[in-house]
């Protein structure tokens, strides 16, 4: 399934298109015919165990779960109570986190995502992990970014239905970095991943990695299972390689696409500027209001880890 690929930075909150709605029925599992009573026997499934108390039960807070597990609903409980338990277990990572870190952390250039998708309208999570100062971002400070971003990520039906990639850029990585990585620290990338949130990736692409790359991934390998391992590539400096899964037409030029870098900012203005994201957003615990800090604010980092 092809889809335009248009520049803009803006989440798309429409309904699903003809062509996204019979995707999501080959696909996933999601017929629109059988939609509503799937979502009731869901909802009723979550009242009945009352393993997790979510702090939304409607339709379109509930679907995301069901797309992410092809509509099986056993599966998609599990999901929704393991999103639950993460959300309990690691508090810091939600706690008093707001679109201004999001902006810092996209003006250092660590975490993006660009605005335009691939080829198969998938987004795309970009992460260059060599322009990161432990000293200035700790590994919380990367997650929260990352859950965020992910939050917003998945108001998008599209991602819900079509999933997205993620891409390491490990160019430049350091020993300094390197010994962040703790297997608690990999146990929960992988928890996010794959086991407690709502996210369809569909593949990870591995670019630039030097040689101390290989101590990190022996201490992410006990956590990934084979399904995930088959969706991880490894393509280090041969960007041919990774125009095999990912078109050039949709890429930054870096990795010999055709896109310069643009302004960050132009997403988080954009949703500033969008009271259903605001909504949204107050919902899941972030703040939305007064979020402007100062720039020394940079240097302070949460020592939770």
């Amino acid at each position: 399934m092809q889809f335009p690929n248009e520049v803009k930075a803006e989440l798309n909150l429409d309904e699903p298109g003809e062509k996204l709605v019979q995707y999501a029925k080959e696909n996933l599992g999601e017929d629109p015919a059988t939609r509503c009573q799937v979502l009731s026997d869901f909802r009723d499934l979550i009242f009945a165990k009352g393993e997790c108390v979510p702090h939304r039960t409607d339709d379109e807070y509930l679907l995301k779960f069901l797309r992410c597990r092809n509509f099986v609903i056993e599966r998609a409980h599990r999901l929704i109570c393991n999103y639950y338990d993460f959300k309990e277990s690691n508090p810091e990572y939600f706690e008093g986190v707001h679109l201004g870190k999001l902006s810092k952390m996209g003006k250092h250039d660590i975490i993006s995502v660009p605005p335009y998708r691939d080829q198969l309208g998938r987004r795309i999570l970009l992460y260059r992990i060599g322009n990161w100062d432990p000293e200035r971002f700790s590994t919380t400070n990367i997650f929260q970014a990352t859950l965020i971003i992910l939050e917003l990520a998945i108001l998008e039906p599209q991602f819900q239905i079509v999933g997205g990639v993620c891409i390491f850029d490990l160019g430049g990585l350091t020993m300094q970095q390197a010994w962040q990585m703790s297997p608690s620290i990999a146990h929960r990338v992988v928890q996010i991943m794959v086991t407690c949130f709502p996210l369809n990736l569909k593949a990870v692409h591995i670019v630039n990695q030097p040689w101390i790359f290989d101590m990190v991934y022996n201490i992410f390998k006990p956590f990934i299972d084979e399904r995930m391992k088959e969706r991880i590539f490894f393509h280090g400096d041969d960007m041919d390689s990774l125009h095999q899964h990912i078109d050039p037409k949709c890429l930054p030029e870096r990795y010999g696409g055709l896109h310069p870098d643009y302004n960050y900012n132009d997403w988080i203005e954009g949703f500033k500027k969008s009271e259903k994201i605001e909504k949204e957003l107050e919902s899941l615990g972030y703040q939305t209001k007064n979020i402007e800090e100062n720039e020394d604010d940079e240097n302070e980092k949460n020592d939770s880890d």
